[in-house]
């Protein structure tokens, strides 16, 4: 699984009854052509839109996120998705317990967007991650903020590239490639999930799958130990979370 690396967040300082309060709003917006099913689960502090929604081409939603430093969470999409009138229902990719809104993290593969967000006490940090694979095109974009704020993302369309041992076929849609595993998923040995004899930084390395990833979508994470091109940080930022920027 891709590791709770990076999460970020914006500050707007509001002034109630003397108190100062911190907010960081995320925007996620669809670009797609067709519907995306946003997931959200927060590994630590409040669960942002309940979990998950529905977002139409074109749409967009905002999450705000107040006083809550140390918040880290994830944003995933979620394709192919048919839920009943109750939120019951299941996603060709990204699935989270066959629910509209998640309660759990989302299947593999998917790509993500990972934030962790230090409030006040300091930088915030940011990552597009494809350790779980790809499923969807993604990119973050920082509003405002101070620091290194740069855009990541992956807009290449890896599910077209996949290579035939990592891809996942979806037989409700004719057929198609609609999402792309990662190796760790494919093969499950310790080389390309980074455990057992390779859980370290010097014995865990890129492998011809994570370095074509890399080459994709040169600022997204392509294995576990792909920190140093991968990670970003900000200060009193807002963020653009955008399907198929």
């Amino acid at each position: 699984m891709a590791r709770f690396s990076s999460f970020h967040i914006l500050f707007f300082m509001f002034i109630t009854g003397g108190v100062a309060v911190s907010a960081t709003v995320f925007t996620l917006k669809n670009s797609c052509p067709y519907t995306v099913w946003p997931g959200t689960f927060a590994g630590k502090g409040s669960t942002l839109g309940e979990g998950g929604f529905q977002l139409d081409p074109g749409a967009s939603v905002q999450l705000t996120l107040t006083n809550e430093p140390g918040w880290s969470g994830r944003f995933w999409g979620r394709t192919g998705c048919n839920f009943d009138s109750s939120g019951h229902g299941n996603c060709a990719t990204g699935d989270c317990g066959n629910s509209l809104k998640c309660t759990v993290t989302g299947a593999t593969p998917s790509t993500l967007a990972e934030f962790t967000i230090q409030g006040d006490s300091g930088k915030d940090f940011y990552d597009l991650s494809l350790v779980d694979g790809y499923n969807v095109k993604m990119g973050i974009q920082p509003e405002g903020g101070s620091g290194d704020c740069k855009y990541t993302g992956c807009v290449a369309d890896l599910n077209a590239d996949c290579p035939d041992q990592l891809r996942v076929m979806d037989p409700n849609n004719g057929g198609n490639v609609v999402a792309c595993k990662s190796a760790c998923a494919a093969f499950n040995t310790d080389e390309f999930c980074c455990k057992g004899a390779h859980s370290t930084p010097q014995t865990c390395s890129a492998t011809d799958y994570s370095r074509k990833l890399k080459n994709a979508c040169p600022t997204a994470y392509s294995y576990a130990y792909d920190d140093a091109s991968s990670t970003f940080t900000c200060a009193g930022a807002n963020y653009l979370i955008t399907f198929c920027p």
